[in-house]
């Protein structure tokens, strides 16, 4: 497993209706706070905060096209000449990470063609690096070591 140690953010929150919003700095807006939105909010946080990656460089949520199917990343970071580093899957804090997971961050790969996967439901974090086999680390990789 990867260690993964959270540092206090300053989250915007809002209610709506009776439904709670947290503010995406990455895609500058509040978005629903699902218990899944506060993972990818808290690993969000953690790259650019801890890690010092560029918000410009994160994307988070987008579709992409696998076997001619639709589907949608969680945050997937890319180097400063475009190309895609690290791909991030954020599940909520009650859902294993069982094989399914692992299965759909490596179809997503198949597209993205990335150096490192980060599977993560907040409290438990696994992260390999991609180079020469699969590589478990010990940490998150910061920006400068991508």
């Amino acid at each position: 497993m990867t260690e993964v140690v959270f540092s206090e953010y300053n989250f915007r929150t809002e209610e709506r209706e009776g439904k709670k919003f947290i503010f995406d700095e990455v895609r500058k807006k509040f978005v629903s706070l699902t218990p899944e939105e506060w993972v990818r909010q808290h690993i969000l946080h953690y790259l650019i905060h801890d890690k010092s990656f560029p918000k410009s460089l994160i994307a988070v949520e987008r579709g992409i096209e696998l076997n001619g199917l639709q589907k949608r990343f969680d945050v997937v970071v890319f180097a400063n000449d475009g190309k895609p580093k690290m791909i991030v899957e954020c599940k909520a804090p009650e859902e294993k990470l069982d094989e399914k997971v692992f299965e759909q961050i490596a179809r997503y790969n198949l597209s993205l063609r990335v150096d490192f996967l980060w599977v993560t439901n907040g409290e438990k974090n696994f992260c390999c690096k991609l180079k020469e086999g699969i590589e478990l680390l010990n940490s998150i990789p910061s920006f400068s070591e991508l």
